[in-house]
């Protein structure tokens, strides 16, 4: 009898040390992080090196998701201004970026992280024997460029009236992305995007330099947008692209420094 009620009490100590254990009827598990989302809006060039840096920045926020808008920066200027929900605004050149500070949706002011210039792009083999800036006013050649009020655009324009060349392209495409892809699926013979495009697209194109591009230095600015949901966290993707990490992924995606 003394046996049977002693495993009945070493029965009941296991049964509670094992509910102890699991937490047992009405414990909760220790809260999670936080779950936030951090939205950039983005230059298109900006897309491969700033999707990089993502898991990196994700890791060392847990719960955080950033949530990116690439595009062409005049658009993404005016999206802000007529609100968009975005923490952080990085552009291609400090005019469009202009546009969202003298409509005073900039905090703090903006940062230069970056410079770029355009390349000539060709599909692989350069088939056109293409050897110049000036030769791209061929009228046998079926030339692409970005569309004026964006910065690749604007950029080309520089160029045609530092150098006296006028182009006559086939297309005027809405961002640099749109520009490339028409030369890489074999709708255009040249194309003029940024040096980082070229480099991105690899073995799908063929890019050449020339010594006018100088003439149209792009100057990549980045700011906190006023009243931003999760200020905090953009000024650390901010630090993160300005930071050594961040340094590095430009410099090997062909950004110049600032």
């Amino acid at each position: 009898m003394k046996l049977r009620t002693a495993a009945a009490v070493a029965l009941a100590v296991l049964l509670a040390g094992c509910a102890g254990g699991t937490g047992g009827e009405g414990a909760s598990a220790p809260p999670g992080p936080e779950q936030r989302e951090l939205t950039v809006f983005a230059a298109a060039s900006l897309t491969e090196v700033f999707s990089q840096l993502e898991p990196r920045f994700e890791q060392a926020h847990p719960g955080v998701d950033v949530v990116y808008n690439f595009g062409a920066s005049s658009d993404l200027a005016q999206q802000i201004v007529n609100g968009g929900p975005a923490d952080l605004f990085a552009a291609a050149n400090t005019s469009t970026m202009k546009t969202v500070s003298d409509a005073g949706l900039v905090d703090g002011g903006s940062t230069v992280f970056a410079t770029n210039v355009l390349e000539i792009v060709t599909p692989p083999g350069n088939p056109a024997g293409i050897r110049s800036f000036a030769d791209l006013a061929r009228p046998d050649l079926k030339v692409v460029v970005c569309a004026p009020q964006v910065p690749c655009g604007s950029a080309t324009e520089k160029i045609e009236q530092a150098t006296g060349v006028t182009l006559s392209p086939v297309s005027e495409e809405p961002d640099v992305k749109s520009t490339l892809g028409k030369v890489t699926t074999g709708n255009a013979d040249a194309g003029l995007v940024y040096a980082t495009d070229v480099r991105a697209a690899g073995d799908d194109v063929q890019g050449i330099e020339f010594p006018e591009s100088a003439q149209a230095v792009n100057s990549y600015p980045m700011a906190v947008v006023a009243e931003a949901p999760n200020a905090d966290l953009a000024r650390a993707f901010e630090e993160l692209v300005t930071g050594p990490d961040g340094r590095a992924a430009l410099e090997s995606a062909g950004f110049g420094g600032p």
